[in-house]
């Protein structure tokens, strides 16, 4: 017997290369792997955080509806990424694609690998806007707040444009 349906909302990103082709191919590849995409935010333009000095990011979140675990989950995430091309070689660099694991059902994980809610979501813009718009009545787990009372609560000002 499978474990039961959960929604995960993933967020995705790139900045380099054809970043529309590469975030529409990862999500193929996550709906074949990972479970049926459920809800997809618009695409969004941020100027990159963190390290600014690279070319600004496209962003989507999806829902996902899975029956795989959490750690199955960010395997296969990451899995996905070396496919599309993602070398990990500098903290909050340029890169081809990036997928995050933002919430995965109510569940809070907290181990060496998976931090669940991610934990500097309610602090970014860049997740919180795309992530509001198809999950804004979703309560966070820790803070137990909708996201989109986050997001209306958020003090960064980072530039981040829908675009499609």
């Amino acid at each position: 017997m499978g474990l039961e349906y959960k929604t995960v909302y993933l967020l995705l990103g790139s900045n380099l290369g054809e970043r529309k082709e590469l975030i529409e191919e990862a999500i193929s590849k996550i709906e074949s792997r990972i479970g049926s995409v459920v809800s997809k935010s618009a695409l969004y333009e941020t100027a990159a955080w963190g390290n600014e000095d690279q070319p600004p990011f496209l962003n989507v979140a999806i829902g996902v509806q899975t029956n795989k675990t959490a750690d199955l989950v960010l395997d296969l995430a990451l899995e996905i990424e070396q496919e599309l091309g993602r070398v990990r070689m500098v903290k909050w660099g340029a890169r081809l694609i990036d997928i995050d694991v933002i919430l995965y059902g109510q569940e809070i994980i907290n181990d060496e690998r998976l931090q669940v809610p991610h934990p500097r979501m309610q602090d970014r813009r860049f997740v919180l806007e795309p992530l509001a718009e198809i999950a804004g009545e979703v309560e966070h787990p820790v803070f137990k707040q909708p996201i989109s009372t986050l997001l209306s609560l958020l003090k960064d000002n980072l530039t981040v444009y829908k675009i499609l």
